[in-house]
């Protein structure tokens, strides 16, 4: 039986920039653990690969957007955010700010 297209897409991106994420992975372990003190370096490593991500959700997407296909390209692109989310579940901490040293307080930065 033939994996899914979003699927494939994400093992696709994994291995094309294979040292980014694995790199990412150890980090994102390591910031699970330590957010506080790991925020700033996650965020860095966290704009490179979200960069990736949107590259790789776009190539998903964009034979979809136009025309009958539209709606099964945004449900291709959730699918696809899942499938991220299910291996990496705090890539939505990318971009945080620590305004409280005891790390209570956090505002979301706009990354481009």
């Amino acid at each position: 039986m033939a994996k899914p297209k979003y699927k494939e897409y994400f093992e696709r991106m994994l291995l094309s920039e294979k040292e980014l994420f694995e790199e990412f992975k150890d980090l994102h372990a390591r910031y699970g653990m330590d957010e506080n003190n790991l925020q700033d370096e996650y965020n860095k490593l966290g704009e490179k690969v979200l960069n990736v991500i949107r590259d790789w959700e776009d190539k998903l997407c964009k034979n979809t957007e136009r025309g009958m296909y539209n709606k099964y390209s945004s449900s291709l692109s959730e699918k696809f955010q899942k499938e991220i989310k299910k291996h990496f579940p705090l890539i939505d901490h990318v971009g945080l700010i620590n305004d409280d040293p005891e790390g209570i307080v956090f505002n979301k930065i706009n990354l481009k």
